[in-house]
């Protein structure tokens, strides 16, 4: 289980961040496949919300690969024909993140979704299947992984967007810059953070690369950042 199944804690038989002794062998997400019917009209309908599309390539007839890559996401999405023998339709649960969900609810409308209210479960952890448990409004405090909004693509693939403003402690995270000008901002924050840092310091820091990098990941997974 990741930190975005996390919400108010209820107790684990293991604590967040703990690995398994176990040989590491990095395994990564790299794409979700959805069914649908009508192929053109799914590809305009993610194309509306600003995803990127990656390639659209008609091999045969029978054999059409799509693939979309939501804004910010290492992980894209595939659909197409003959790429998948689920129902369309079919697909529940896909799971995106922001770090303002009144923010990407109002972007989600704009590029013609229809999006739930913003709701929270009735736990505070996680969200139950389907609407069960659901409580109108943002998490009490707006609480990080408490709030959820929900939509459904033509076919009626369901995604939800949850939104984390801070990560549980020892959360590893990739960390991604969509534009060099995206990159230049986390740049220059850094580069003023490390003059106070430096200021405090009372001599220029020899490791400051190390510093600039645990800052850069740390502000992008929305953590406590380095003094």
């Amino acid at each position: 289980m990741n930190d975005e199944s996390m919400g108010a804690s209820t107790g684990s038989p293991q604590e967040p961040g703990i690995q398994s002794e176990s040989k590491e062998v990095a395994l990564k997400i790299e794409v979700v496949v959805l069914p649908v019917s009508d192929v053109d009209r799914a590809r305009e309908f993610y194309l509306a919300l600003g995803w990127t599309q990656d390639v659209d390539l008609r091999i045969a007839d029978d054999y059409r690969i799509v693939e979309f890559t939501p804004p910010g996401s290492p992980t894209s999405v595939i659909f197409g024909t003959g790429v998948t023998d689920a129902q369309p339709g079919s697909g529940r649960g896909h799971q995106l993140v922001t770090r303002d969900i009144d923010e990407a609810r109002q972007a989600l409308i704009a590029g013609g979704a229809t999006v739930s209210e913003i709701f929270h479960d009735e736990t505070g952890v996680f969200r139950h299947a389907g609407t069960a448990a659901r409580i109108p409004g943002h998490a009490p405090n707006r609480q990080s992984y408490g709030s959820w909004v929900s939509f459904e693509d033509p076919d009626g693939n369901s995604w939800l967007v949850q939104e984390v403003t801070e990560r549980i402690p020892g959360r590893i995270v990739q960390t991604r810059y969509d534009s060099v000008a995206e990159l230049a901002a986390a740049l220059r924050a850094a580069a003023i953070a490390h003059g106070v840092h430096e200021a405090h310091l009372g001599h220029e820091d020899a490791a400051w690369p190390e510093w600039y990098a645990e800052y850069m990941v740390r502000s992008a997974a929305g953590q406590e950042l380095p003094d």
